[in-house]
């Protein structure tokens, strides 16, 4: 079963933060909150790309974490009371391994679907990086910070494990396969595994085969109740499979199946690969992702109750709208993962990420100013679009309609030296600020098919005589996207064309921003951002 509380971990999240040097908890975001104040919550709970989520039970506190592929700071780690209201209180790590292949962008590789477990008064993250093998990393306090990732298996392709130790003292992993890393798919694997989750200690055993009815079975998480061991895992494909689960009396199988959510008659497709939970008062609620493509992976909570053994989840096993709040025994109060920011910090906020592991010298918070000074690194060599830039600072679309406004201030030094806000994925735009002809002109520049070398086109720029701007991006249902500026903050222009955003690989878009470079210089230029606000249409 999920695990129960361990005395070691009585602690409020804001104690485990202030222990981490974090900041306090941000305001709730004013563009998705599903907590509906009535008793009963929306989904999805979080309308931003946590992508593969899982999450664990200790005591009262319920945390989250996901997949973050090769952005950084990675593995988020999300903290929850009632299952519906989240805050982001940290990062498993802030730059990955190999630290000389991450310093680079690498679109689609990095850690993929981790699972977080709470044994022997510390928790543990295990997550795969396809292209190498498994990772673990843990942590007394789930804040932070966390141990080194330590590689605990050297195996291309090994995907989606999840730790488990067993009543006996015997430990376990289970995992699935990418067929583009290893050349197998839809096959399951458990694995003995060191007490101290430190090395597996065989090479797997088969415990089921989805080839006939479950293609592409994969992100499993193992559990045990009742005697029972149960393997949660989805199936199908992302945009349109399903949830299994599988039971056995042995955690070896032979493993009997049954599909137990699926999209049915509801919008929610593709419902699948996430986490068992229960509450302290014994009810039981699953979590997991639904795809919608530029938005991202985002997060549904659905209840769930046992029959015969087998768990029922959403309605009869379709994916539920609107349903009541979990019983944790009181209210607790709306909080959601920071957004906006006004850099009033010596650090940046939680939400940030860089695109490769992040290099001193790309950006300075400042306190004593009240801003973020980004600076005008050169690009790097074989340049071709954004999609090589490792210095982008970017955070998840927070819903599916938002404004995102940055006021800053540029200054350039170098010829083609440029700032801006930008909506970033396979596809992107920016609008900003570039040092062109000894003058500083605003442009707005869009980039097609980035993902597979393609150029950027500048659709407008026109010279403004102040270097204090105002960008905004407003993005639409369908992540229809329209790109302004203003010399005053008040009246806002757009410019050039509108733009449909896309996802990147493995992720739904980001937006941001950024300040580059492109010729040599005595001394980098800067932008400084003194906000980034997210805000209703």
């Amino acid at each position: 079963m999920p695990p129960k509380f361990h005395p070691l971990a009585r602690f409020t999240v804001l104690a485990a933060m202030m222990l981490a040097g974090k900041a306090a908890p941000a305001a709730p975001s004013l563009v998705w909150v599903a907590d509906q104040g009535d008793g009963t919550y929306k989904n999805p709970i979080l309308y931003a790309d946590y992508s593969d989520p899982d999450a664990v039970r200790v005591g009262r506190d319920f945390y989250m974490t996901a997949s973050s592929f090769n952005a950084s700071p990675g593995l988020p780690i999300l903290h929850s009371r009632d299952l519906v209201n989240w805050e982001l209180i940290g990062h498993a790590y802030e730059a990955q391994p190999p630290y000389e292949l991450y310093s680079k962008p690498q679109h689609g590789s990095g850690s993929w679907a981790p699972a977080i477990r709470y044994h022997a008064g510390e928790f543990f993250i295990v997550y795969p990086d396809p292209g190498i093998g498994i990772y673990m990393v843990k942590a007394k306090n789930p804040a932070g910070p966390w141990s080194t990732p330590r590689l605990i298996k050297a195996a291309k392709g090994w995907i989606d494990p999840a730790p488990f130790w067993d009543d006996d003292g015997n430990a376990y992993l289970v995992s699935a396969v990418s067929r583009s890393r290893s050349g197998m798919k839809s096959t399951l694997v458990l694995s003995r595994m060191s007490p101290e989750a430190t090395q597996l200690l065989d090479d797997g055993a088969l415990v089921y085969d989805g080839h006939a009815a479950d293609e592409t079975v994969e992100g499993p998480k193992l559990y045990k109740r009742n005697g029972y061991y149960y393997i949660f895992a989805p199936a199908g494909g992302v945009p349109q499979g399903w949830q299994l689960a599988l039971r056995s009396k042995h955690i070896y199988g032979p493993y009997e199946r049954r599909v137990v959510l699926a999209q049915g008659a509801t919008g929610t497709n593709g419902p699948h690969q996430g986490a068992w939970v229960d509450t302290p008062s014994g009810e039981d609620w699953f979590l997991h992702f639904q795809d919608l493509d530029a938005y991202g992976r985002v997060v549904h909570l659905e209840p769930m109750h046992w029959e015969n053994d087998w768990p029922v989840i959403g309605e009869h096993g379709a994916p539920v709208a609107r349903f009541r709040k979990p019983n944790v025994g009181t209210n607790y109060p709306v909080m959601t993962p920071a957004e906006s920011d006004d850099f009033n910090g010596p650090s940046l906020g939680l939400q940030w990420q860089w695109q490769a592991n992040p290099q001193a010298g790309w950006a300075l918070p400042s306190q004593a100013f009240g801003l973020l000074r980004l600076y005008n690194v050169p690009l790097p060599e074989g340049y071709v679009n954004f999609w090589q830039a490792p210095n982008l600072l970017l955070q998840k679309f927070p819903a599916p309609e938002f404004t995102a406004t940055a006021k800053l201030a540029f200054t350039p030094r170098g010829e083609n030296d440029t700032t801006g806000l930008v909506i970033m994925g396979a596809d992107y735009a920016w609008i900003g600020l570039r040092k062109r002809d000894a003058e500083l002109r605003i442009a707005m520049v869009s980039c097609a098919g980035a993902d597979s070398g393609g150029q950027e086109k500048e659709w407008a720029s026109l010279p403004v005589q102040q270097p204090t701007v105002w960008l905004r991006a407003r993005v639409a249902a369908g992540a229809q996207v329209r790109l302004s500026y203003s010399i005053d903050g008040i009246s806002f222009v757009e410019l050039g064309a509108p733009f449909t955003a896309k996802p990147g690989r493995w992720i739904g878009a980001k937006v941001g921003v950024f300040a580059r470079g492109s010729v040599p210089v005595w001394e980098y230029g800067y932008s400084d951002i003194d906000w980034f606000h997210i805000q209703p249409n």
